[in-house]
């Protein structure tokens, strides 16, 4: 087995990015889900609610994030990486509150444009520390602003399995994985325990259920019923539906394309 895809989503519920190597941080890829949008109440808004959000693509550039509409790159913008000139901003995510940083009001104004609706851009300070569910901490680890866990990991098999099911095949974009492996058999992830990417350790911890933004095609901003419909046949236990799972690393460095995954567990 080998690192396929490295994929990172700087601005929670916007468009990812696949890099050819990434710096594995305690709460995640780093600038992966370190940015998000919020309501005027401090909720944080995603895909599941505004599927129309697939619509934005973001790069990393030279000193920032690059966020352009997919459909029109004419309408974009620039947020700096250091950029956080706003208030401190207590959000909501899920079941958490942290503390937040506002960036800056000409992104809030540029979003709220976007969606129709008054929305602000927040950054997660690294003086901030939304603590993992502690029932799946290894190290008490800390995670940005994704759902709930630091890394997702699926392999590419899965994928392939899951797409024989469908009439339409869908891409792994609907998933929103970190790391992607290829070879080995389908839904190996869900049999491993501990493994080693490049040498670096990584603990798997839960199995990741998956909602509505998986039917979100991620080029068109379009919802469907799939592949939702079809997991919910063969991969529901309790009522949910899952796919992938959920990782914390045990070792801080470098991952890249290629790497050799070893299972030690």
């Amino acid at each position: 087995m080998v690192v396929q895809d490295i994929f990172i989503y700087p601005i929670k519920s916007l468009g990812g990015i696949r890099l050819m190597e990434s710096e594995v941080e305690e709460r995640g890829f780093r600038y992966d889900r370190r940015w998000m949008l919020v309501d005027e109440e401090g909720m944080f808004v995603t895909q599941r609610v505004y599927p129309q959000l697939a619509l934005l693509g973001v790069k990393l550039g030279e000193g920032g994030l690059e966020v352009f509409h997919k459909t029109d790159p004419s309408k974009c913008i620039e947020v700096p990486f250091d950029l956080a000139t706003g208030p401190e901003v207590m959000v909501t995510i899920w079941d958490d509150q942290v503390l937040a940083k506002a960036v800056h009001s000409d992104f809030d104004r540029w979003f709220s444009e976007f969606l129709d609706f008054k929305v602000r851009l927040v950054v997660l300070p690294e003086t901030s520390h939304r603590k993992v569910d502690p029932r799946y901490a290894v190290n008490g680890e800390s995670v940005s602003f994704a759902d709930g866990m630091p890394y997702l990991i699926i392999g590419q098999e899965s994928l392939n399995e899951l797409n024989s099911r469908l009439d339409s095949p869908v891409p792994m974009d609907r998933f929103r994985p970190n790391i992607v492996f290829s070879g080995g058999a389908p839904y190996l992830e869900d049999s491993l325990r501990e493994i080693k990417i490049g040498g670096l350790g990584f603990k798997i911890v839960k199995p990741c259920a998956r909602c509505v933004l998986t039917t979100v095609d991620q080029q068109s901003g379009k919802q469907g019923k799939e592949p939702l419909k079809t997991l919910s046949s063969y991969r529901s236990v309790n009522n949910k539906v899952y796919f992938g799972q959920n990782v914390v690393a045990l070792s801080l460095g470098k991952i890249r394309i290629g790497d050799p995954i070893q299972i030690q567990k």
